[in-house]
């Protein structure tokens, strides 16, 4: 039977997948902080650092599947503390860490999948994780907020193909912020930052890149996302309808309707 290993970022979601598998291994990352599940949930810790040891505890525990679950940030690695594993892999990896987000979590995908463990998607454990199109929450939006949506869309796929990008903010028709390998939470801090006469409303959009492989780093939004883009002065927020996670839905829907933001998915 298979056993589901949760290789876990930060955020609400490894510990949702948790509570849906049970049966699951639940390994916090050293330096990600990743929030311990309780509920009798097994769990160990793994490094980035020692790979051939991560990979040991997986299959000791009988680990066949794994998801990469929340937020992970790039690490600062000391090769002093490579296993032989790591040792192996790092010329791959130290070459796709030039590259964006994408292409090093391709090759994380690779050295698991090369080691025989199958690596699923957190949608497919969590089902309603995404959203079908549609307005999901607060106000109608207005010809120009559509108008935003578009360029903001527009700018995404113009970026795809370098590997950066998974959101955008948009005021009538100018950007104030990419997301960069710094994440969402920067670019609506930076987005707030811009003077006031620039934050006429807008909107954020969030959206995978073009190809982008959804079992991990899947873009996400959640009540954080809501906080900011109110501070920012956004009119809403859109997302790429079946391609962003939604993590804590209905508190997420609900801190937007209250705030006056829309969030609406939309086939992209």
């Amino acid at each position: 039977m298979a056993r589901l290993g949760i290789i876990a970022g930060t955020g609400a979601l490894p510990g949702q997948i948790a509570a849906a598998h049970p049966g699951a291994l639940f390994l916090a990352l050293d330096g990600v902080g990743a929030d311990l599940p309780g509920g009798g949930i097994e769990t160990a810790r793994a490094s980035y650092e020692r790979f051939g040891a991560l990979f040991g505890t997986l299959r000791t525990a009988g680990v066949t599947e794994v998801v990469l679950a929340g937020a992970l940030v790039r690490p600062a690695l000391d090769p002093a503390r490579f296993d032989a594993v790591t040792m192996t892999l790092a010329p791959r990896l130290a070459a796709a860490m030039q590259g964006g987000d994408d292409a090093l979590l391709r090759a994380v995908i690779a050295a698991f999948e090369a080691e025989g463990f199958a690596v699923r998607g957190a949608h497919e454990l969590l089902p309603g994780l995404t959203a079908a199109a549609g307005l999901l929450a607060g106000p109608e939006p207005g010809a120009r907020d559509l108008a935003d949506l578009d360029r903001a869309s527009e700018i995404l796929a113009a970026l795809g193909p370098l590997d950066v990008g998974q959101g955008a903010v948009v005021s009538r028709g100018l950007c104030l912020g990419v997301e960069t390998v710094q994440g969402t939470d920067a670019m609506l801090q930076f987005a707030a930052d811009a003077p006031a006469h620039l934050r006429r409303g807008g909107v954020l959009l969030k959206a995978p890149k073009p190809g982008q492989d959804l079992r991990v780093d899947m873009p996400a939004i959640g009540p954080r996302t809501v906080a900011l883009a109110a501070a920012a002065g956004l009119s809403g927020i859109a997302i790429a309808a079946g391609g962003v996670v939604i993590a804590e839905r209905e508190a997420t829907c609900a801190a937007a309707a209250e705030a006056g933001l829309f969030v609406l998915a939309k086939d992209l």
